[in-house]
């Protein structure tokens, strides 16, 4: 059974930037989406915040929509 390094192992919190990166939108938009309550998130001291990554993929499948083509 294969180990996970530091390297191959999937985050569990991530920045708001690496947030923006995986859902393809602006930072700016991110931060957003936290301060409406919609994207839950953690403040760590003065300005980290964390995202928890099932958390994410909670968001994304509550709010998905089909897009017509």
């Amino acid at each position: 059974m294969a180990t996970k390094t530091p390297d191959t192992a999937e985050k569990s919190w991530l920045t708001v930037s690496e947030t923006a990166t995986e859902l393809h939108i602006p930072r700016t938009r991110c931060y957003e989406l936290i301060q409406r309550g919609e994207l839950p998130a953690v403040r760590i001291g003065e300005r980290s915040i964390r995202v928890n990554r099932l958390e994410l993929e909670e968001f994304l499948l509550e709010n998905r929509r089909i897009v017509a083509r």
